[in-house]
């Protein structure tokens, strides 16, 4: 199969690419479409044989469910059972953006995007174009991260490419993800709500709206899963990765060495502590602001596996709540 890649830079260029889009959606294929938070693999959710190629082209687990993308309230709630109040107020609050809301399935979903379960998480992105191109579908899309299984997310089109050249027909160039990490997924299926995956929205955010919150988030592996980005290895890298604190080079030297790892081969990733001794190309310095090291996390990740890294080191994200989600992704990356 011979791989598309087409822009979106102009008005002109971004129509036809809609176009496109659309017509390989309607006849059941799968493509690859940039969103704000990473570069989606979408599919009409509506089509069950559709849906069930996003799963052989990555090499995803069954059971492991798909979020729904919608381009409007009215869109959701055809996916859904019930949508409660509370599910009203966050769609106010968070939609369009990076936030999935887990409620009961409707009967239109296949059992395929929900991994089986008797719910279902829905999202309105942001991203322009991917609203433009399910507006142009009029049918909600099934986009899982358009990479293989467990392997990094793209959050452009170059590493869309790395991956899935030649495994599907289109991808289409948005430009850079500005969110870079999967959305929060918040399961508003059961009382209080809780969030199953963490994201750039975090749980100060949502209950500052007046979300009843439980406390933490909920790492469930095993059963029937709510959400994707809940099995314990994910997000991950060629290289080993591992997340380690050091106020100074030679105890982040010492620390590695003490993990009976090489330093040969070694990239650093930190954001306050910056060595000096790794050489120029193999220390990467994302600013000290969560926004800023979501955005650039998955693409420095892909940069080490170019480069022929053999060992990732990346600074440990402060325990704060906006940098919960960034501590979650390297948490499963590491596993």
């Amino acid at each position: 199969m011979v791989t598309e890649i087409i822009s979106t830079h102009t008005p002109e260029l971004f129509q036809k690419a809609v176009r496109l889009a659309a017509e390989r959606l309607r006849t059941g294929e799968v493509v690859a479409l940039p969103t704000e938070t990473v570069y989606g693999l979408a599919a009409n959710a509506l089509d069950e044989k559709a849906v069930a190629r996003i799963f052989q082209i990555k090499g995803r687990p069954a059971h492991n469910p798909i979020i729904v993308h919608i381009a409007d309230k009215e869109m959701a709630r055809d996916c859904v059972a019930r949508w409660p109040e509370l599910a009203e107020k966050c769609s106010k609050s968070f939609w369009p953006g990076p936030l999935t809301m887990v409620l009961p399935r409707s009967e239109i979903i296949p059992d395929n995007v929900t991994g089986g379960g008797e719910t279902v998480g829905v999202r309105w992105p942001s991203h322009p174009f991917m609203q433009a191109v399910i507006r142009e579908c009029g049918f909600p899309l099934a986009a899982p991260s358009a990479n293989l299984s467990n392997q990094i997310s793209p959050t452009n089109a170059e590493h869309v490419c790395s991956q899935l050249d030649g495994k599907i027909p289109l991808i289409v160039d948005g430009g850079q993800s500005q969110v870079g990490i999967e959305s929060t997924v918040l399961d508003l299926s059961v009382s209080p709500p809780r969030i199953l995956r963490p994201g750039m929205i975090h749980g100060e955010s949502l209950a500052a709206v007046g979300l009843p919150m439980a406390d933490g988030w909920l790492p469930i592996e095993s059963g029937s899963l709510k959400s994707p980005g809940l099995l314990k290895k994910h997000y991950s890298p060629k290289a080993k990765l591992v997340v380690l604190d050091w106020p100074d080079e030679a105890e982040l030297v010492a620390k590695i060495i003490n993990l009976k790892l090489k330093t040969q081969n070694c990239f650093v990733i930190a954001h306050t502590n910056i060595p000096a001794g790794f050489g120029a190309g193999n220390v990467s310095v994302i600013p000290h602001d969560a926004e800023a090291f979501a955005r650039a996390l998955y693409s420095e990740l892909h940069r080490c596996d170019a480069a022929g890294a053999e060992l990732i080191v990346v600074e440990s994200p402060p325990d704060l709540p906006e940098w919960s989600g960034i501590a979650d992704r390297l948490q499963r990356a590491a596993a």
